[in-house]
C-alpha cells in the first residue's frame, strides 16, 4: 500500500507538475508581465508554492521527527547541515554555470550578456538559465533535483500517509513555476513544444525512480527515518527562503502586497486543508 501511494504521489508530483505547467501556458493563464517580466500570476503561483513549502517543514515534517526519540539536538544539528549542503549545492551549481559562461566569451569573445542571468538563476527560475546548451544541462539538472523530491516524498510516505501526500502536495506546488521556466527555456531553443514537453517530462518521471530508492533506503533504515524527515524539512525551508521568496521581494503597491500575502496564506492553508482530508480518509478506512 505504501509503495503503491509512493509511486502515485511521484507520479502527480513529477509528471503532473509539468502537464500542469503546460496546461497554464496554453490555456495564457499565465499571460502578462510586470515591470520586472516576470507574469503576475507566476508571482501567485511562486507565493503559493512558498508557503505551502514552509508549512509542510514546520507544521509537519518537523513535528513528526522531533516526536520521535532521536533526541531535538541531533535532528535540528541535521536541520542546519540540511541547509549549508542545499546552499553549498547552490554555490556549485552557480558556479559551475558561471565557469561555463566565461569560457563561453573566452573563445566567442566579449559578449552583450552580464552576471545577472547567472545571480538570478537560483534553481533553474531563470528564464535565460543555461540556454547556451540547448537546454540538455537544464535538463540533467532538473533530473537531479526530481530524483531528490522522489527521496524526500518516500520519507514522508514511510513516516506517514498523511504526511507523504503533504510533502508530494508542497513538491507539486513549487515545480509548476519551476517547470513553466523550464518549458520556456526549452521553447526558445526549439519550435518544437512537444519535443519541449515529452524532454521535460521525462526529468520529472525522474521523481518517481526517486520515490523508488527512497523507500528501499528507508526501509532499510528505519532507524534513521527522522533524520530523513529533517533533510527534507530543511530541502523545503532552503527552497522557500533562498530560491522563491527573493523573486517575490520587489517594490509593489499596498493592494498587490495584500494580494501576495493572501497566496502565501492560501499554500498554508492548501497544505492544512490537504492534511485534514488525509486524517479523515484515515479514519475512515
Amino acid at each position: 500500500m505504501t509503495l503503491f501511494a509512493i509511486l502515485l504521489a511521484t507520479l502527480a508530483a513529477g509528471i503532473g507538475s509539468v502537464w500542469l505547467a503546460a496546461a497554464l501556458m496554453r490555456l495564457g493563464w499565465l499571460a502578462g508581465h510586470d515591470a520586472t517580466g516576470r507574469g503576475q500570476r507566476e508571482q501567485h503561483l511562486l507565493s503559493l508554492a512558498a508557503g505551502a513549502l514552509l508549512a509542510t517543514a514546520f507544521m509537519h515534517l518537523l513535528p513528526e521527527a522531533l516526536e520521535s526519540s532521536a533526541g531535538a539536538k541531533p535532528l535540528l544539528a541535521t536541520l542546519l547541515g540540511g541547509v549549508v549542503f542545499f546552499f553549498l549545492l547552490d554555490k556549485a551549481e552557480l558556479w559551475h554555470h558561471g565557469h561555463e559562461h566565461h569560457q563561453g566569451h573566452a573563445h566567442h569573445g566579449h559578449g552583450a550578456h552580464g552576471h545577472d542571468e547567472h545571480d538570478a538563476h537560483g534553481h533553474a527560475h531563470g528564464p535565460h538559465a543555461r540556454q547556451h546548451s540547448g537546454g540538455w544541462t537544464l535538463l540533467a539538472g532538473d533530473s537531479v533535483h526530481c530524483f531528490g523530491d522522489g527521496v524526500l516524498i518516500a520519507s514522508a510516505f514511510m513516516a506517514d500517509l498523511r504526511l507523504g501526500a503533504i510533502a508530494a502536495l508542497s513538491v507539486l506546488a513549487h515545480e509548476v513555476p519551476h517547470h513553466i521556466s523550464d518549458l520556456v527555456v526549452l521553447r526558445q531553443t526549439s519550435d518544437n513544444r512537444r519535443a519541449a514537453l515529452v524532454k521535460v517530462s521525462l526529468a520529472g518521471a525522474v521523481t518517481t525512480l526517486g520515490g523508488l530508492i527512497g523507500w528501499w533506503l528507508v526501509e532499510r533504515l528505519a532507524g534513521s527515518l527522522p533524520f530523513f524527515l529533517v533533510v527534507a524539512s530543511s530541502s523545503f525551508i532552503y527552497v522557500a527562503l533562498a530560491d522563491l521568496i527573493p523573486q517575490l521581494q520587489r517594490r509593489m503597491g499596498a493592494r498587490e502586497t495584500v494580494v501576495q500575502v493572501a497566496w502565501l496564506l492560501g499554500g498554508m492553508l492548501l497544505v492544512s486543508m490537504v492534511s485534514l482530508a488525509s486524517a479523515e480518509l484515515g479514519h475512515a478506512h
